[in-house]
């Protein structure tokens, strides 16, 4: 634990830091976020690269803390391959999927080196009994679609000022608490998510509103890809029943807003990768919510769906069993809620 505690707080620091310098590189190189259409909420042209504080904090702190073997290596590379992507995404928009095929990239390169999400839950445990579905050759599609689709999903929530640093450090902690009660066989997932969450701490304090400077793609992508990764070596890989719902809960957040803009372009048939302000952290402003007021409530879901992911690992399995039937009732309900209000919005505008 002493361990974790050094890495952890020797991440916050360097992070703090670095953050000043990342403004500075980033006024220099012209990686400012000007507000020029409805879906920004910041009122005044805005650094980005704050993510460079991030991802070196936490590479320091690899370098440092965690013992090295192959696969650390390739999520190190992969890492370094995403925030140089959104590196340059942030200095000058880079093609949506030239960004993708980059991020498949570096997904496929852990990979290979032997992260790979080999058995899910199954979802039909009540008919047959069967506690696991072995995915055989679909672990790899699965594996890419898990660290792909969270490397966005991260990116999406990146929309109020804190949001999706906040939302970081919560599922950071989470993944480092299940990590430390499954024991994981693993021993450096949790000092790497110690890492992750002291390294997005330590940003915070000039990210949180009124932000003196965005963590941009470059940030929001790394820590998508970084916990994606580690979930993976980690957690999905527990003999704890339905472990597919720990990262899930974990990452609640980013997935179940990635999951409604999905539904939701889908229902209005726009293209996925096509921008829109109908994100949670939007609707909270809608109704009147200061982007304090937004990021504090995001960040108390967040919170309550992670002490989810923990109480998983402790209750009995009858109970697991009605949180997944809870899990898929609420996510019918919400498609349909969504379907309705998508009608009853066309309408009005066709009135």
């Amino acid at each position: 634990m002493r361990n974790y505690m050094m890495a952890f707080f020797f991440s916050i620091i360097v992070a703090y830091l670095a953050t000043p310098v990342a403004k500075k590189w980033a006024k220099k190189v012209g990686a400012i976020d000007i507000p020029k259409d409805d879906r920004r909420i910041h009122l005044k042209p805005t650094p980005l690269l704050g993510g460079l504080a991030i991802y070196f904090a936490s590479m320091i702190g690899i370098l440092l803390f965690v013992p090295f073997d192959k696969r650390i290596i390739s999520i190190m590379i992969g890492a370094t391959i995403v925030v140089a992507c959104g590196y340059f995404d942030d200095i000058k928009p880079i093609s949506p999927k030239i960004k993708l095929t980059i991020q498949i990239l570096a997904a496929c390169l852990v990979i290979y080196n032997g992260i790979i999400i080999n058995r899910i839950t199954n979802p039909l445990v009540f008919f047959n009994g069967v506690k696991w579905m072995e995915l055989g050759i679909l672990s790899y599609p699965v594996t890419l679609i898990w660290i792909v689709g969270l490397t966005n999903a991260f990116n999406l929530i990146d929309g109020l000022d804190g949001l999706a640093a906040g939302v970081s450090v919560i599922s950071s902690m989470t993944l480092f608490v299940v990590a430390i009660l499954l024991g994981s066989e693993q021993q450096y997932v949790p000092i790497i998510t110690a890492i992750l969450a002291g390294s997005t701490l330590g940003f915070l304090p000039y990210n949180f509103n009124p932000a003196k400077i965005f963590m941009g793609d470059t940030g929001a992508m790394f820590l998508g890809f970084m916990l994606s990764v580690i979930s993976a070596i980690g957690v999905l890989k527990s003999a704890t029943a339905l472990a597919i719902l720990i990262p899930v809960l974990a990452m609640g957040l980013p997935i179940i807003d990635t999951a409604f803009a999905m539904i939701r372009r889908a229902a209005n048939g726009k293209s996925m990768i096509e921008a829109d302000n109908g994100h949670l952290h939007h609707k909270l402003i809608e109704k009147g919510y200061s982007q304090k007021q937004a990021v504090l409530t995001l960040y108390s879901l967040s919170a309550v769906l992670g002490i989810g992911a923990v109480a998983i690992i402790e209750v009995k399995q009858k109970v697991l069993y009605f949180l997944v039937l809870t899990v898929f009732v609420g996510a019918f309900l919400g498609i349909k809620y969504l379907k309705s209000y998508n009608k009853d919005n066309k309408n009005n505008m066709d009135a």
